[in-house]
């Protein structure tokens, strides 16, 4: 599909490749082998990935890898590119489990809040950036860091989960890969584990392709299927998403039980100046405080629209205090995903909870 089309045409004719043919996927094909061509074992391709990597690849910009859920992704990725001793800057302050997974490799760790200071990247094997963060909502000038990471060596890798590919294109920005959990926003029906890697560079891709065939972090046809089903609406549930997450701002705003409130699509978010830079779309997620994990609690047990899940970027809005699953943030800070709900529901159903 031409990169002249807009994004509701890219993604509904992401589910078609050519005249004549069906409008969903394709077969799953869901064989442990196949005889003839490049599939021959089901470790090592499916035609089903086929389809929704080409679809991915090209809303990314390059090519994309499958993997069985985002944290499969960046640990193959990581695998790949770094070796023992390497150096890896990741942000302190983006979604934990990736500074877990890190820190369990014989690299060395140096962390990062997203808006910076940033360390010199002298003698530095690989940048992750995550913008928008996960969960703080801070973004970072993608195209400067990639530039200052490439004039000393280092590779920029980026965490698109929260932008997704029709919100934030990395690779156009200057990132080497862009790295994705498609469990979220881009599947977006809260029905699927998925994620994939993309990246320009042939040579880097194929490697990443060996890491999953050699490691067996296979995604299943199945569950591939579903994501490319649901990538079609992608365009409809964002703007849905977003028109919501803006009335919510617009709601919490000055609001006494509510600190710390988050949007980077808002005029006077401090993340503003630099997401309307290089963000397409904003996003339907926000983040607040409320005064502890009892507040959030009742919050929850008052609201008739909003239910608790650790998962974001689904039809149904959902909130997830971050705490509880021993993210080093504030026991009350929750992350807020808006829904496809009519905007007007959502907004009375927020503030008769609160």
């Amino acid at each position: 599909m031409s990169a002249e089309y807009g994004d509701g045409t890219r993604v509904v004719h992401s589910v078609r490749a050519a005249a004549g043919e069906p409008f969903l996927g394709g077969p799953v094909f869901a064989s442990a082998y196949h005889l003839g061509g490049g599939n021959a074992y089901g470790r090592s391709d499916n035609a089903t990935w086929q389809a929704l990597e080409g679809a991915l690849g090209a809303l990314d910009g390059g090519e994309a890898v499958l993997f069985p859920s985002g944290m499969a992704a960046i640990s193959a990725l990581s695998r790949v590119v770094l070796a023992p001793g390497d150096v890896v800057v990741v942000p302190s302050d983006g979604y934990y489990l990736t500074r877990t997974l890190v820190a369990g490799l014989p690299v060395r760790v140096v962390e990062a809040p997203t808006v910076g200071p940033y360390p010199s990247f002298e003698g530095v094997r690989l940048v992750l950036l995550e913008t928008p963060s996960n969960p703080g909502m801070d973004v970072c000038d993608i195209a400067a860091l990639s530039a200052a990471a490439h004039a000393a060596g280092a590779l920029v890798a980026v965490d698109n989960t929260t932008a997704t590919p029709l919100g934030q294109r990395p690779l156009a920005l200057g990132a080497d890969v862009v790295v994705s959990s498609d469990t979220k926003a881009v599947a977006g029906h809260s029905d699927v584990l998925l994620g994939h890697v993309s990246t320009v560079d042939a040579e880097l891709a194929a490697r990443v392709r060996a890491e999953r065939t050699t490691s067996g972090a296979i995604p299943g046809p199945f569950e591939v299927w579903l994501a490319h089903r649901g990538l079609g609406t992608l365009d409809l549930r964002l703007a849905r998403q977003a028109e919501n997450a803006a009335a919510l701002y617009a709601a919490l705003r000055g609001r006494p039980e509510v600190t710390g409130l988050r949007w980077p699509g808002a005029p006077d978010d401090p993340a503003f100046a630099v997401a309307s830079r290089q963000m397409r779309r904003f996003g339907g997620v926000l983040t607040f405080r409320l005064r502890d994990a009892a507040a959030v609690a009742d919050f929850l047990s008052r609201s008739a629209l909003v239910a608790a899940s650790t998962s974001f970027g689904g039809l149904h809005t959902t909130l997830d205090r971050r705490a509880q699953w021993g993210d080093p943030v504030p026991e009350g800070l929750v992350r807020l995903s808006a829904g496809c709900e009519d905007t007007a529901d959502l907004v009375a159903d927020v503030l008769a909870a609160l």
